[in-house]
């Protein structure tokens, strides 16, 4: 990699790490190892739904998951299905060609795996509604997705690396909690790409912080900061949020101890020294954040921890 210095422009930048692209590009493919969605549906469980085909209808009591688990599948594969879009977004910032442009397409293809295995899982398990999960899709992607970080690709490094982080921890709650030990199986191999593809885009952002350190410093600090899921848009996202989180699959307390703080220390962030001005500023405005964010949590814990006493109470 060329040496660090002062400012780069997006472009420069794009340039001085497609040789980290290619590199990272290269070990992802030679960990990958490739499995298939249908392998992980228990087809046999499936029957025609009512309809063309005259089956039989689709009622509640015919899910094997638990109330989190079928909530937070939902959540997750709407977010999953907006994949065109995600595609759009990262096609725009990093470009189609090179080792970026095969990063971009490869990653797209195995992200595609995911909406595709957890659709035909929830539709053979007859765990959702079929009807409203469509419905709820043609809403999400009619409405597509606009990235907070669109207008940088540093920016977008950066949140891609705790948002696959993030995805990867969802995934896996969600699988522990699903009350379905094929649907937890499932999960973990969606879980395994996740966290393959969060580790490219980590090594790349440490390339990044090497090569222009302020910069990086400013990125992750105001993306860390504004953080929100990709799914933040589907409808009724509000509130299925608070149900995950008081759930256990994915809340304050998660986000800050398992996926910002792993990605932080692993590249000792509120350690790098020499930086200037503005480094210096976001590292501090960092380090404010994060103590922050402990203190909500701990705080969201004892309120989580009240109510869920409260309901073992009225239902005992």
């Amino acid at each position: 990699m060329p040496p660090a210095r002062l400012t780069w422009t997006d472009a420069e930048l794009l340039i001085a790490l497609e040789e980290v692209v290619e590199r990272e590009l290269n070990r992802h493919l030679s960990v990958f190892k490739e499995w298939m969605p249908h392998e992980y549906v228990p087809w046999s469980q499936g029957r025609d739904f009512d309809g063309p085909l005259g089956g039989e209808p689709w009622s509640p009591e015919q899910s094997p998951l638990t109330e989190v688990g079928r909530v937070a599948l939902v959540v997750n594969l709407l977010t999953e299905d907006n994949l065109p879009s995600y595609h759009h977004e990262i096609a725009t910032l990093f470009g189609r060609d090179g080792a970026w442009g095969t990063w971009v397409h490869r990653w797209t293809a195995e992200e595609a795996r995911h909406s595709m295995v957890l659709r035909d899982y929830l539709l053979a398990t007859r765990a959702v509604d079929p009807a409203a999960l469509e419905q709820a899709r043609m809403t999400h992607m009619s409405a597509g997705f606009v990235s907070d970080n669109r207008h940088s690709p540093l920016h977008t490094v950066a949140y891609v690396a705790f948002q696959e982080l993030a995805t990867r921890i969802s995934h896996r709650n969600t699988g522990h909690l699903s009350g379905d030990p094929v649907c937890d199986r499932m999960l973990a191999q969606v879980a395994k790409d996740e966290n393959l593809h969060m580790l490219f885009y980590r090594n790349l952002l440490m390339a990044a912080l090497e090569l222009a350190p302020d910069q990086a410093m400013r990125a992750i600090a105001e993306v860390v900061t504004a953080f929100r899921m990709p799914g933040h848009g589907m409808p009724g996202f509000e509130r299925a949020a608070a149900r995950i989180a008081l759930g256990g699959v994915y809340n304050l307390r998660v986000h800050h101890d398992d996926v910002l703080q792993p990605v932080l220390r692993h590249l000792r962030v509120l350690d790098i020294a020499g930086l200037g001005p503005d480094g210096l500023k976001a590292q501090e405005e960092l380090g404010a954040f994060l103590e922050s964010l402990d203190t909500q949590a701990a705080r969201f814990e004892e309120r989580r921890a009240a109510i869920l006493a409260r309901r073992e109470a009225a239902a005992g």
